[in-house]
């Protein structure tokens, strides 16, 4: 039952609200990610997951963390960005790292290509009074890539070995 709520409740609250976050400020607070790798560690035991599954994850988690960061390094992605990257995929384990990976880099393309196309049309004079939209509006700003990531999640979340390891408990 605690494993299910995990998977069901608390990572896509923990995810929305990253996305939320980065959508309005284009950050993502440090203490989400702790959040999300707490909760693992508690799924990890509620689930009963062997130390074979578990290095799985773990291996996912610093695999994300190593492309999360060269990608901030090479300044496509930011540090929120990076770590959040690393924390979900530490949810989601080398099962389902790579179609993640797949469905979150289409969706901030999407994201992307449709900001880009929204930024070059006037905003709407009762949506500019919103300072959160004039950034997320202005040309110059970045991609709250988190949206992206958190969909990502959102959209095989049904389909993942956490999702069905979660329903077998």
């Amino acid at each position: 039952m605690l494993a299910e709520a995990l998977v069901i409740v608390a990572l896509p609250l923990l995810l929305a609200a990253a996305a939320g976050w980065d959508l309005a400020s284009f950050t993502i607070p440090n203490f989400l990610q702790t959040l999300l790798i707490a909760s693992f560690a508690a799924f990890a035991v509620a689930a009963h997951l062997g130390a074979s599954d578990i290095t799985s994850h773990l291996l996912a988690g610093f695999v994300g963390l190593l492309v999360g960061f060269t990608l901030f390094a090479l300044g496509y992605i930011g540090g929120g960005d990076a770590k959040l990257f690393a924390a979900v995929v530490l949810w989601l384990g080398l099962k389902d790292l790579m179609p993640y990976t797949l469905v979150a880099t289409v969706l901030g393309g999407v994201l992307t290509l449709s900001l880009l196309a929204l930024r070059s049309l006037p905003l709407p004079a009762p949506l500019a009074r919103q300072a959160w939209l004039l950034r997320l509006h202005n040309s110059e700003s970045g991609i709250p890539y988190g949206v992206a990531l958190a969909a990502g999640v959102f959209v095989i979340l049904p389909g993942t070995e956490i999702f069905r390891l979660a329903a077998g408990n």
